[in-house]
């Protein structure tokens, strides 16, 4: 059976420059800092999937998330995270990416450095039951709301502010 805390992931330091590849359960347990892709995946109305994570969750368990997306794994690139992380979360395979932009993120138990990409997709979505409970095609202004009022990841609603300005 697969087990998301034994996966090997690129550890980095406060310059994005990688240190040493480790399991996943022992860079949550110490806080390490690592890499991450973040797809934000609109449709042709401009509208944004948000997707709601399952409460199995390692980190932000059933939050709200404006970005599909994960850690990059040892040997890894950010695109190659993207496609595979966009592939196994929405079932989307062969849609092109725009870099945004990259960011540092940190908070809690969260160091992570991000790589932020874009694309369009109409759907439908084939949602992996393991991480992603629900989600659909919302404003980014409804999604604003909804954040005042509900719980949402740290880091994708910083995301989300960056590219809204």
């Amino acid at each position: 059976m697969y087990n998301p805390g034994e996966e090997i992931i690129q550890i980095v330091d406060r310059d994005n420059l990688e240190t040493e590849p480790l399991a996943r359960h022992i860079m949550r347990k110490h806080g390490l800092i690592h890499r991450a892709s973040y797809i934000l995946v609109f449709n042709e109305q401009q509208e944004l999937f948000l997707q709601k994570r399952t409460a199995t969750k390692d980190i932000y368990p059933s939050c709200w998330d404006v970005a599909a997306g994960g850690v990059v794994l040892a040997g890894e690139s950010y695109e190659e995270s993207a496609m595979r992380e966009l592939a196994e979360e929405l079932g989307v395979d062969g849609v092109s990416f725009t870099p945004l932009f990259d960011q540092y993120f940190e908070e809690d138990d969260n160091r992570v450095w991000g790589r932020i990409f874009s694309c369009v997709h109409n759907g439908p979505f084939q949602l992996q039951k393991e991480e992603v409970a629900s989600g659909s095609f919302m404003s980014v202004s409804d999604i604003f709301k909804l954040s005042e009022n509900e719980k949402f990841t740290p880091d994708g609603i910083a995301i989300l502010r960056k590219v809204s300005n």
